[in-house]
């Protein structure tokens, strides 16, 4: 499990507080901080993560790959540090993966629940929502606020385009590639964060 964050605050709080009640001890969680000042890395190292600080902030493709080259799992399950998992979430994750060994990675969407109030995030939040659950399932992209990737398949596309210094389209320029390179993308429906 990795996730990059820079500057979380209270959002990387809960987002921990989620990923504690998600993951079973032999899971690895890596947060990586992204050239960050307010000490989000001790927010994670208090929850048990194996934590990295990158010097300057230089974007999340750049810190989910610092991430990646350090895990030890078969699997690379990215998620931002502004969504919170449920507790069913990693094995719903690891299940999806063993059921369908043909696909290379898989994403899931944001819930029907956002936690914040106010009239923008609602609506952005819910169509992000309503998008991925009326999409096909094939996908033709990748989502990293909630996906996941087998490591073989990652190392082999060379990872997130660090070209993008700050979030932007980095995860969904990886699905484009993988689908190109003749990999299979699952969109899986049922696995859902809070935003």
């Amino acid at each position: 499990l990795i996730i990059p964050v820079h500057n979380g605050g209270e959002s990387f709080r809960r987002c921990m507080e989620g990923v504690s009640s998600a993951v079973s001890p032999e899971c690895e969680i890596i947060v990586v901080a992204d050239g960050e000042s307010d000490g989000s890395w001790k927010i994670a190292d208090a929850f048990g993560a194996r934590t990295f600080t990158l010097p300057e902030s230089m974007g999340p493709a750049r810190a989910r790959n610092s991430g990646a080259r350090v895990a030890n799992g078969e699997i690379l399950f990215f998620i931002d540090a502004d969504v919170v998992v449920k507790p069913e979430t990693v094995r719903k994750v690891l299940s999806s993966f063993e059921e369908a060994p043909e696909i290379a990675a898989l994403f899931g969407s944001y819930d029907d629940a956002p936690a914040a109030g106010n009239f923008l995030s609602q609506y952005k939040n819910l169509l992000h929502h309503f998008v991925h659950q009326t999409s096909r399932e094939d996908a033709a992209t990748f989502w990293s606020g909630c996906g996941a990737i087998r490591r073989d398949v990652f190392r082999r596309m060379g990872g997130f385009d660090e070209g993008y210094h700050r979030p932007s389209i980095e995860d969904v320029e990886l699905g484009y590639r993988l689908k190109r390179a003749g990999y299979r993308i699952r969109l899986v429906k049922e696995i859902q964060v809070t935003h």
